[in-house]
């Protein structure tokens, strides 16, 4: 046996990719490389070659860990705080009028306060500079209300019209009817509904069974913690954040079909394999797709970034906010949910029951066996005791022949 210069072999504890490696350290022991000469390489050079270097589905209980701790805080925050619901959900009315000189939301507040009797429900100002106005969300005012409140308004902050001259009729009333808004609420629904249905069929199509359970889970993981930050940040939610969130799961099923993919060409045949498991082969697919899925991530958040910093911050139109916020936050759950959820999720139904979970405890149970032997033939890491040199003795060359005179 040559000298090996390899760390001891995993135990039963130890994660099946490393238990992988040990096994494959303890094959290749003969072979007399030194396998601290190997190069090392950097993590940024691992991530991008996609060699199965990052251990996600071996560390599966820590990413359900993490899971389950956002959908329990998405979760809580939807009970206990709930939505903020836009006007044209909800109903009311809309009152809106030129901001120029920095009028402040407190003293609109006031105003509307001391007219009507009770405070509006919002008020914000949209835009900046000369382009800057004021919107005001009430419950449905009648005319009387609307009458009275337009003159105090204009009595306090004398808002100009087009021409540049102060006018009541600066100031904008519409109303939406809670009618209308139980309309859009339903429509709302019901697409959302249509939209999960018609992905599930697809999956079921496209993929076997435990890749379309697993795939609808994250798509369920995602709309919960998206609507979570949303009631925690406290944004309106208006048609715009629907349209968002069917965005931000069309782009959740777009990754993690692209993902199972990957899982399915690796661990097609694997049950005919005696030297890597299901999860194995899923892992080297989560890291073959690591590198893209961020490249995809990374690209689709930017323009939404920049939406959110030119659109509501710089120019100050808060209509957009709701669609950014609903995009930027799905966009980077989504990605979380296909990698570090979708696939080990699939892994552990595969691993529970079936000829999956029967090829894991086969490969399993012969590296224990490869272990056990390897430990007793010699213990990996500790030099091999060489046999000490031999002095010559007199009349005998080193080689072991005989002198000439035959002694």
């Amino acid at each position: 046996m040559s000298e090996s210069n390899n760390s001891p072999v995993g135990s039963n504890n130890s994660s099946s990719a490393e238990s992988a490696d040990a096994a494959a350290r303890s094959e290749i022991t003969d072979s007399g490389v030194d396998q601290g000469a190997m190069p090392k390489h950097s993590w940024l050079s691992r991530l991008y070659t996609g060699t199965g270097a990052f251990e996600v589905v071996g560390r599966r209980r820590f990413y359900y860990g993490l899971t389950g701790a956002l959908v329990a805080i998405a979760l809580l925050s939807i009970i206990l705080r709930g939505f903020t619901f836009g006007i044209d959900f909800e109903g009311g009315s809309r009152i809106q009028f030129p901001a120029e000189g920095g009028v402040e939301t407190s003293e609109v507040e006031t105003v509307y306060s001391d007219t009507l009797g009770f405070e509006p429900v919002s008020v914000q100002t949209v835009g900046s500079g000369a382009s800057a106005t004021v919107q005001i969300r009430s419950e449905t005012l009648n005319a009387t209300q609307i009458n009275d409140l337009q003159s105090a308004l204009f009595d306090e902050f004398q808002p100009k019209d087009k021409n540049g001259n102060p006018s009541a009729q600066a100031i904008s009333f519409a109303d939406v009817s809670e009618t209308w808004g139980g309309q859009i609420t339903k429509k709302a629904l019901i697409a959302l509904i249509v939209f999960l249905v018609i992905v599930s069929i697809y999956i079921a199509i496209r993929f076997e069974r435990d890749m379309a359970v697993a795939a609808i889970v994250a798509l369920f993981f995602d709309i919960i913690v998206t609507a979570g930050v949303y009631s925690l940040v406290g944004f309106e939610v208006t048609p715009a954040t629907v349209i968002g969130l069917l965005t931000i799961l069309g782009f959740s099923l777009y990754d993690t079909v692209v993902v199972f993919d990957k899982v399915e060409e690796n661990t097609r045949g694997v049950l005919h394999l005696t030297r890597r498991t299901y999860g194995e082969q899923a892992n080297l697919a989560v890291n073959q797709t690591l590198m893209r899925s961020i490249n995809t991530t990374v690209i689709s958040v930017l323009p939404v970034i920049a939406l959110m910093v030119v659109a509501v911050w710089m120019l100050g139109v808060g209509t957009l906010k709701d669609l950014a916020l609903v995009q930027l936050v799905g966009i980077i759950v989504g990605a979380y949910s296909s990698i570090f959820f979708a696939t080990p999720l699939l892994v552990s139904m595969k691993e529970r029951w079936g000829p999956v979970a029967a090829h894991t405890r086969k490969v399993l149970s012969r590296r224990a066996t490869l272990a056990e032997k390897g430990t007793q033939t010699v213990a990996v890491g500790a030099p091999v005791a060489r046999r000490a040199p031999v002095a010559p003795q007199p009349g005998v060359r080193p080689t072991g022949k005989r002198n000439k005179k035959g002694h």
